[in-house]
């Protein structure tokens, strides 16, 4: 049997095919049945994120010619989650309906390889720890080394779980064996195999034909390609993988919350080696796709979310929590605000406890202070709305003021309105803006006021209902109580209603005689009161 030319290093010199069109297939049809869950286990999320997206990232740089994912459980979620990330790759999908292994996983996406020449790099959808520049390094090891077939490799204290590399006597691989299949000595070998692979297309094709479910599971392994390769001469090379933290896959909820850990750790100490404090980086979450700008101080248990961008001398309090959100410089995040796709300006302050909703977008040196929620809300540079208010589908100019307890209301159940407010507005506490409806610049509307009709500029607008005293209503009242309570009433006295409202039955009058109108007593008021009262509810 001829022997394998076999190296762990990397050739100093390039091979005649470094160059090759690269071709990426990522396995990510298995259920993942350790995680106990109905969710396939790559659409499991760190970060936010899906672990395939994390895949397909660190595959990007390398710019492959195409992308093929091998889907089966939930298919079109993994479809949708790996959409955004093909790096403008021909991404196509190939369907493994009954899962029969690894080997036969690749011997599905066989045919979307049709016609390519090149190298395809293998990796696996739950790997979420993998770099681009490990995959960057090992592709070009692989084709400076003019191997047909390269392995990552790496070395675990405690190897349980993978397949072992076996060697021959010249330290050359010679072929993997799976755990469940490896003798005792076979078990007591470090090295593992990675399931990460670079190999020329013709031979893969030709390999994982050539594959038997001649195992204890009775499945095709994809490990056998390199025993394959051995039997023909072809020439192999492996590398060894510096952190092992990077090929760990994901198949337990624990291993899940560990790499999320991990990965939060490693985001967490970019952005401090950007120039950003954190201070308390443990109870950070700081999503992959967040961006920071220097010398922002960022608080305890802060959420970052999605895309979100914040600018440069920026403050957020703690606790509050962001998605997809954008933040000029200089802003200042309160304690307990939620920002969700939003735009915040240069210079504003948010919080405590306020509620910006999507589609908000908010011009420089702005305020929106405590128990504040918008929503669509578009507010100039210098407005304020800085206590218990709702702005809702609503566009407000430069140097407003929102008075307290003040709401847009927008809906009447079946569509939602505009609300226009102008320059230096006044808007006074307890007010309704019932839309649509526009406030002119420069108007005052009184506090308590409920705005129906459009205001037009400069003017002032009040409505509200007359103020009315009734003289001697507490003395009466405390005069009942107390009589109540000499009554020796065991039980708390009902509450009282107003004297006018009691029901107070008498002997009905005697019929009035005919007027001159030739009206009748109860037809028409005599001129006296109805001695008669209808009862008010109780409350």
């Amino acid at each position: 049997m001829p022997h394998s030319q076999n190296s762990a290093e990397v050739v100093s010199e390039p091979g005649p095919d470094r160059a090759r069109s690269l071709a990426v297939v990522v396995l990510a049809a298995g259920l993942g049945t350790r995680m106990r869950s109905a969710t396939a286990k790559v659409l499991h999320c760190i970060g936010g994120q899906p672990l395939v997206s994390y895949v397909l990232e660190a595959a990007r740089p390398m710019a492959p010619e195409r992308v093929v994912v091998i889907v089966g459980h939930q298919a079109e979620a993994v479809r949708a989650a790996c959409a955004p990330h093909g790096g403008g790759a021909d991404l196509r999908f190939v369907m493994q309906a009954e899962q029969r292994g690894t080997g036969h996983a690749v011997q599905c996406a066989v045919p979307e390889l049709e016609g390519f020449r090149g190298d395809v790099l293998i990796l696996y959808g739950d790997v979420p720890a993998l770099r681009a520049d490990t995959l960057a390094a090992f592709v070009d090891g692989h084709r400076r080394s003019g191997a047909t077939l390269s392995l990552l490799t790496a070395r675990f204290r405690d190897p349980t779980g993978y397949g072992r590399i076996i060697r021959g006597p010249s330290g050359g691989i010679e072929r993997i064996v799976e755990e469940r299949d490896a003798s005792p000595d076979e078990r007591h070998i470090s090295e593992i195999n990675t399931g990460i692979y670079c190999v020329d297309a013709r031979l893969l094709v030709s390999a994982v034909e050539a594959l038997a479910a001649d195992n204890a599971q009775g499945e095709y392994y994809l490990t056998d390609i390199v025993s394959v390769a051995h039997a023909r001469g072809q020439r192999l090379w492996s590398r060894n993988v510096d952190d092992v933290v990077e090929v760990t896959g994901i198949n337990t909820r624990t291993e899940l919350a560990d790499m999320e850990a991990r990965i939060r750790r490693s985001i967490v100490e970019k952005w401090m080696a950007a120039g950003v404090t954190f201070e308390d980086p443990g109870t950070a979450y700081v999503g992959a796709d967040v961006s920071i700008g220097e010398d922002t101080t960022i608080g305890p248990n802060i959420q970052l979310r999605g895309a979100t961008v914040i600018g440069r001398g920026c403050r957020l309090d703690g606790s509050a929590c962001l998605q997809d959100a954008r933040l000029g410089d200089g802003v200042h995040i309160k304690f307990g605000v939620v920002i969700t796709e939003s735009e915040v300006g240069d210079h504003d302050e948010i919080g405590p406890f306020a509620h910006l909703r999507p589609g908000t977008s908010l011009a420089a040196h702005v305020r929106i202070g405590n128990f504040v929620e918008t929503k669509k809300a578009r507010l100039g540079p210098g407005t304020k709305a800085n206590h218990l208010t709702y702005l809702g589908d609503v566009t407000i100019g430069e140097d407003t003021n929102v008075g307290a307890g003040t709401i847009t209301c927008n809906y009447d159940g079946f569509r939602k309105y505009q609300t226009v407010i102008g320059d230096r507005v006044q808007i006074g506490s307890d007010t309704q803006l019932v839309a649509p409806v526009a406030v002119g610049s420069d108007a005052y509307v009184g506090a308590g006021t409920t705005v129906t009709q459009s205001v037009p500029p400069g003017t002032l607008v009040v409505s509200r209902v007359a103020q009315r005293h009734v003289e001697g209503w507490v003395a009466r009242r405390r005069a009942r109580e107390a009589t109540a309570a000499k009554a020796g009433a065991s039980a708390p006295p009902a509450r009282s209603t107003p004297a006018r409202a009691k029901v107070r039955t008498k002997t009905a009058a005697p019929k009035a005689k005919a007027t001159k109108a030739g009206t009748k007593s109860g037809t028409r008021s005599s001129g006296r009161r109805s001695t008669t009262k209808r009862a008010r509810p109780r409350r």
